[in-house]
């Protein structure tokens, strides 16, 4: 079977991602618009919750099949199709239990949040669980084969599936029409990817085999990572339920979903990166290569060092106008708890890509007792801050939650890879983001044109990390591989 280089997995990955995640910005400005922030404010409600319960259902088995296939998938291709289908089998029978659970829960989420008119929203929403599973599952398999272009693809489709259902129903139904799309979207991305898997793929390896693969070995790799994704979920969701709940303000609970919505951006940016780097260092790991995986994982975070420092400080110098450019003026609001979460999270970001690095490696309790730390701190800091200050407590909350925990799985990682990044090295590129945020004085905020402002500061960030010689031939080189997929 063809395999992709490092450099053009990146690309397709990250390339989808940008098309998924343009997408649901796309959604969350139309319907922050269409909805307005009352409406808009439910439907984060709703989408939230059932995204940090699918991580049960969507995620962990999945994961952990991409991962033992990874490992043999060019070894041994007798075993792809038997881990395949331990793992459908696991895969449905959790994906049937929860969506009952949640679909009988629906009532107790509604207490909780004093609204019982949530109720039937949240029983709709129910069914996106296994609809979002049985998607997952497809994905998470062109992983672990290494069909990068595959998985990117079915991705973008999704990408389309859900602007076209959710924006379109909406307008007719609704909140109810836009979490029904939910169901819809990846419903069809699982059809399309059933149907290349059925003609295609699956004839790729035997059919039959005598070898067996033990379920329980995908299931002790399984909880650990999926109670990971729960409490990092959760984590990241936490503040938008603490502000419906303690201020019982639909209008404060949408516009401080815009807030974090946007704050997002550099998780998301990242998200691709997880998903070359669990494979990767899987497969090093495996086979014990340990100068390789140190390899990996110290680019990969001087990489999104060098990304995500320009990227937080556009963001939070132009934060009204992207407020504006995104959801209209009624959000403007916003601004200053999205200025806070976006330097919060971008900690956040390196967190998660860290963890799966951990992860990739088998070292996965790490990741799931801190992110469980994470979780109850930030509930902690979110119910005292809230009463106290609004939206913008539970934006300072759930900042320092993010840079604490980033600190703790950075001293993890550093000690199980043996050295990631030189102190002095991190001060250039934080030294290189002071110069950026000096020069953006001259460049005030202003509709439409901050985005040639940001591009302006960009230039001036890189070229301050040239001239204090951190930004080499070599990163030129690497970017250059991204986008001309060459090795």
């Amino acid at each position: 079977m063809k395999k992709q280089s490092v450099s053009s997995s990146i690309l397709w990955l990250t390339i989808a991602e940008i098309f998924f995640n343009f997408s649901g910005y796309i959604i969350h400005s139309v319907l922050g618009r269409m909805l307005g922030p009352a409406d808009y404010g439910r439907y984060g409600l709703i989408v939230n919750l059932t995204t940090t319960v699918v991580m049960l259902t969507g995620n962990g088995i999945p994961t952990a099949m991409s991962k033992y296939i990874s490992e043999i998938f060019e070894t041994n291709s007798e075993l792809v199709l038997v881990i395949k289908r331990r793992a459908a089998w696991l895969q449905t029978l959790l994906m049937t239990i929860v969506t009952a659970v949640f679909y009988f829960l629906a009532p107790v989420f509604s207490s909780l949040l004093h609204d019982q008119t949530l109720t039937p929203l949240f029983r709709i929403s129910a069914f996106i669980l296994p609809s979002f599973a049985a998607a997952s599952f497809y994905l998470y398999y062109y992983i672990g084969i290494h069909r990068f272009g595959l998985q990117a693809t079915m991705k973008i489709i999704r990408s389309f599936a859900r602007v076209i259902f959710v924006i379109g129903l909406a307008y007719y139904f609704g909140v109810k029409g836009s979490v029904t799309a939910y169901i819809i979207a990846p419903a069809s991305v699982f059809l399309t990817a059933w149907i290349i898997d059925r003609f295609w793929i699956d004839r790729l390896f035997p059919q039959k085999s005598t070898q067996e693969f033990p379920w329980r070995k995908l299931l002790d790799y399984a909880w650990p990572v999926t109670l990971f994704m729960l409490f990092f979920q959760i984590l990241t969701s936490l503040d938008l339920y603490m502000v419906k709940a303690i201020l019982g303000d639909d209008r404060l609970t949408g516009i401080y979903n815009a807030a974090l919505t946007l704050g997002y951006i550099p998780y998301y940016l990242f998200y691709a990166l997880t998903l070359v780097m669990l494979p990767s260092i899987s497969r090093t790991t495996f086979n014990e290569n340990h100068a390789e995986t140190t390899r990996i994982v110290s680019r990969s975070l001087r990489m999104m060092v060098m990304i995500i420092i320009p990227l937080a400080v556009a963001m939070i110098v132009y934060a009204v106008p992207i407020i504006q450019f995104f959801f209209g003026n009624r959000y403007v609001s916003a601004a200053l708890p999205f200025q806070i979460l976006t330097f919060g999270i971008s900690f956040l970001s390196i967190f998660y890509v860290m963890s799966f690095a951990l992860n990739g490696a088998g070292k996965i309790m790490i990741p799931m007792y801190v992110s469980l730390g994470g979780m109850l701190l930030n509930g902690i800091l979110n119910y005292i801050f809230v009463q106290s200050y609004g939206i913008i407590g539970s934006a300072v909350a759930t900042a320092i939650t993010s840079i604490l925990i980033t600190i703790t799985i950075l001293f993890y990682t550093h000690r199980h890879f043996d050295g990631l990044m030189k102190f002095g090295k991190l001060l250039k590129f934080i030294a290189a983001g002071a110069v950026m945020l000096l020069f953006s004085f001259l460049f005030p905020p202003q509709k439409w044109i901050f985005i040639l402002w940001s591009l302006i500061l960009s230039g001036i960030y890189l070229g301050a990390l040239f001239l204090m010689k951190e930004f080499t031939r070599e990163d030129f080189d690497f970017f250059r591989g991204i986008i001309f997929k060459r090795k």
